[in-house]
């Protein structure tokens, strides 16, 4: 069993003692993840120095991430995607769209390439 499909596994279970499948649809899902990326975000407002950026609350950041992580694997499994794969499809299509040759060292868009 893969790391993703354990931690998974273990979310499901947290969820099921807890009664907690039936807030579970896809929409309340998204919401989550977007109000927690929000709040992941949120550590990083008004931040500007390199300094200010590297002294972010380690502990709080690592919070954070997992509440994004936790939201993005149970809306992946509740529609029946495969984390893993989802994500090596979605480097293969960015490595068309983002050539070496033409994004090395560039923020640009794909299409301002």
């Amino acid at each position: 069993m893969s790391d993703i499909k354990k931690i998974t596994k273990q979310l499901l279970a947290f969820r099921d003692e807890r009664d907690w499948e039936q807030f579970h649809d896809s929409k309340n899902l998204a919401l989550a993840l977007s109000i927690e990326a929000a709040e992941l975000n949120e550590l990083f407002l008004w931040k500007s120095s390199k300094d200010e950026i590297s002294g972010i609350d380690k502990s709080r950041l690592s919070e954070e991430l997992a509440d994004v992580f936790a939201y993005a694997f149970l809306l992946a499994e509740k529609n029946g995607l495969d984390v893993v794969k989802m994500v090596e499809d979605k480097v293969r299509h960015n490595a068309v769209k983002y050539p070496v040759s033409k994004a090395k060292g560039t923020s640009k868009k794909y299409n301002e390439l």
